[in-house]
């Protein structure tokens, strides 16, 4: 990781991070979702943003300590218990019913 940077774990567990990193040659921070060793995914936020993240990341706080201040659609009579995670949605058939036929075989061409 950079010089500036941070790990944050998931509420979840299952060895989900988050990474954050600055990376001042590039004026971006980036975030990114790790499971384990694997990176799931990332974000790179252009360095000029980070305040407008700040300000977010602040009503959020504020909003969770319960103060009134913090801004529209922020006061604590707004926050309520925390919503249940949504149902996954399944789609497709995974039963194991589906056709499955066997592909035929393709001899490889000789390279001479």
């Amino acid at each position: 990781m950079p010089a500036f940077g941070d790990l944050f774990t998931d509420l979840r567990g299952e060895d989900r991070t988050l990474r954050v990193s600055y990376h001042p040659d590039r004026g971006a921070v980036v975030l990114s979702l790790w499971s384990g060793t694997l990176c799931r995914g990332s974000f790179r936020l252009p360095a000029g943003d980070v305040d407008r993240l700040l300000g977010l990341l602040t009503a959020v706080r504020a909003a969770a300590d319960g103060d009134d201040a913090a801004g529209p659609g922020t006061a604590a009579a707004e926050v309520t218990a925390p919503a249940a995670e949504p149902a996954v949605e399944r789609t497709g058939d995974i039963s194991g019913t589906a056709r499955r036929v066997a592909l035929p075989s393709v001899p490889a061409p000789r390279v001479a």
